[in-house]
């Protein structure tokens, strides 16, 4: 069965904050390489430290957090940001 990508509040609001060209241009690709994958762990990265249990996967300069619900085969988008700002806290 294959994997459904939903977006949480948060990361609509930062998706909404960003430039309309980079916003889209997100949204596309995160949609065509996420949505309806059989193993979304194939693409991702695993993270550690704060975001253990998190994965991390790349769109340009731009990181996208998830979290993959396997029981409801569910990729929750947690946060959207640049590289150099979405670990920040």
């Amino acid at each position: 069965m294959a994997y459904k990508l939903v977006l949480s509040d948060d990361a609509l609001k930062q998706l909404k904050k960003m430039d309309r060209h980079v916003g889209m241009m997100l949204a596309k690709d995160l949609k065509k390489r996420l949505d309806g994958l059989e193993n979304p762990r194939q693409f991702g990265k695993a993270l550690v430290g704060d975001y253990k249990g998190l994965w991390r996967y790349r769109v340009g300069n731009y990181r996208v957090i998830c979290d993959i619900i396997d029981n409801k085969m569910v990729i929750l988008a947690l946060e959207i940001g640049h590289r150099k700002d979405i670990y920040r806290k």
